[in-house]
């Protein structure tokens, strides 16, 4: 009982909360490298190909190590599909970025949760019953978390902890609105990229249903998006010298995010959606904003505002009772199996014993 506690459901969270951790990182590392004039289609199709060729060995691994259903063409052309809709929000999200403003990006991707709990619902992968606690408790959640996602996105207020001011000026960061015209265009496409990241949790936790195998798909998947996003960056990226990569931070970038981007995270994404469902996975999406502000503060000296600190909390509790509600759910759903199977083994005896009587 304890280890299956800890499997399903300790584990899970350790690992989902690690992985946003790495993001933080990664995305820092990324935009410091494209500041240096990385090309992110570059940096999309390199990243992609380092994780596929790492996990190469994982098809011929996962088939040894235990049964697995055949590998239908069903399942590769699902596993295409996902690598299409990867890909396509992958571009779609850095080129509204360069069109309108990373902070529209962080506002617009706090509505994650609540596009993947309507597509789950639609999907029947998650259960909604209006006067049970757990499915209010989901709901309610989900809206919480989204709203304090937004304050801390939003709304800056006092500062509360600052340490001593740096002596080289930092950038400061980009409005949320923009004079450019260019602005309600970046908006639809980050929009289209955090409709379609809901979709990918959707279809993943379907593939993993027909094929259980998280290496095996990630490195199908990663591959897909890694062929997808080459032919993109020939047609977008004339530019031959683009595609030369020398040895400094835009190396760096695309290593560590091709390993533990591309391979870890899809991975633990991956074994995240076939354990818990695409709603657990997609609430850690406003939880990563909270993290990204403690990790500033504490590894960056970055100033702590009251903003923040309200919207962390609000995050926080929007969290935790999405999470209430899915372990009610799970209870309930456990003790009506305990109860249907003892139901069942009671009909059974008084016909067995029935049986035995006729013969005596």
């Amino acid at each position: 009982m304890a280890w299956r506690y800890c499997y399903r459901d300790v584990l899970p969270f350790t690992a989902m909360v690690s992985m946003e951790c790495v993001n933080v990182g990664l995305n820092t590392l990324f935009k410091a490298a494209t500041l240096q004039g990385m090309s992110y289609h570059v940096f999309i199709v390199y990243a992609y190909a380092i994780a596929a060729l790492v996990l190469l060995p994982a098809p011929f691994f996962s088939y040894r190590s235990r049964v697995l259903p055949p590998l239908t063409f069903s399942i590769l052309c699902k596993i295409g599909l996902l690598g299409l809709i990867g890909s396509s929000s992958q571009i779609m999200g850095y080129t509204g970025i360069n069109l309108s403003s990373p902070t529209l990006a962080s506002a617009i991707s706090n509505l994650t949760p609540a596009f993947t709990f309507i597509l789950a619902i639609f999907f029947r992968m998650e259960k909604l019953a209006c006067r049970k606690a757990s499915s209010q408790a989901k709901v309610l959640g989900t809206f919480v978390s989204i709203a304090g996602a937004f304050l801390v996105t939003l709304y800056k207020g006092h500062p509360i902890f600052m340490l001593s001011s740096p002596t080289v000026p930092l950038a400061q960061p980009q409005p949320l609105h923009s004079s450019n015209s260019n602005w309600a265009i970046g908006g639809l496409f980050l929009t289209a990229e955090y409709i379609l990241v809901p979709l990918w949790y959707i279809v993943q936790t379907q593939i993993m249903k027909e094929y259980p195998a998280e290496l095996t798909v990630v490195f199908f998947y990663n591959l897909c998006v890694s062929l997808v996003a080459a032919v993109v960056g020939l047609i977008a990226e004339r530019d031959s010298s683009a595609w030369r990569v020398r040895p400094n931070i835009a190396l760096a970038s695309i290593v560590c995010s091709g390993l533990f981007g591309s391979c870890m995270n899809n991975t633990v994404h991956t074994w995240a959606l076939r354990l818990k469902g695409p709603v657990f996975v997609a609430m850690f999406k406003p939880l990563s904003i909270a993290i990204a502000v403690a990790m500033g503060v504490m590894f960056l000296g970055d100033t702590l505002y009251l903003g923040s600190l309200i919207g962390a909390t609000i995050i926080s509790i929007g969290f935790y009772t999405v999470m209430w509600g899915k372990a009610k759910e799970e209870i309930g759903e456990d003790s009506e199996g305990g109860s249907l199977e003892s139901a069942q083994a009671a009909q059974k005896v008084p016909l067995l014993q029935k049986h035995k009587n006729d013969l005596v």
